[in-house]
């Protein structure tokens, strides 16, 4: 199919019209509604010009009761090198995951997406978390919370572990809150690594309605 462009008019095309790579409409902006309606219907953006929204089949997720803890990750973790934070840095976790590293020359995280998230952060629906060795950010990931759902976004490590810690905490965060879905969009080594695994469309999507529909807190703070 040929992607829909979009109208001015909050709304999208269903995201089981996408075409066979997941995309789904072109167009539209990146206010806070647009994007909230995105992650509720099961869509993300995923560039700015142009303007792309996004919904791959299969869909990676991440089981809370899933999460695959190593030896040598279990090992970190005891050793408490790292400290742990929510909420305290949310536009440096997203600048530093969209700083150039190795093996990633460009980024799809453009200004216009910092914005756009340090906004919807802003009005309490984005989170982070991030992982410290003494003063210094070495770590840390971020995503939105609809009801139920976190739809994680990225992350960086500057230090060996430091975005697998955070990425632990945040499960940890997530179980804690009775969160139901944690939405990877699509799995990488990394994630797969720690206990990443794919739904079917269909399936993500009727996972998806029951989450979003679910009332979660979510608490800042540091541990």
């Amino acid at each position: 199919m040929t992607a829909t462009l979009l109208t001015p008019a909050l709304r999208f095309p269903n995201p089981r019209r996408a075409d066979a790579e997941g995309l789904v409409a072109v167009g539209g902006d990146l206010s806070v509604a647009r994007l909230l309606l995105a992650y509720r219907s099961g869509i993300f953006p995923w560039s700015v010009n142009p303007l792309t929204w996004w919904s791959p089949d299969p869909r990676g997720v991440l089981e809370l009761d899933a999460f695959h803890l190593s030896r040598s990750l279990a090992r970190t973790l005891r050793q408490g090198r790292f400290t742990i934070s929510f909420d305290r840095a949310f536009r440096p976790v997203m600048e530093a995951c969209a700083a150039p590293a190795p093996g990633r020359r460009d980024t799809w995280i453009s200004p216009e997406f910092l914005e756009a998230y340090t906004e919807l952060h802003r009005q309490g629906h984005a989170h982070s978390v991030e992982c410290w060795l003494g003063p210094k950010l070495v770590g840390g990931v971020y995503g939105v919370a609809v009801g139920g759902l976190f739809a994680g976004e990225s992350m960086f490590h500057q230090v060996s572990d430091a975005s697998k810690v955070a990425l632990f905490h945040l499960t940890e965060r997530l179980r804690e809150q009775h969160f139901e879905l944690f939405d990877l969009q699509m799995l990488t080594p990394i994630t797969r690594q720690l206990g990443g695994s794919e739904l079917v469309r269909d399936q993500y999507l009727a996972r998806l309605a029951t989450a979003v529909a679910r009332p979660c807190g979510w608490a800042g703070g540091s541990i």
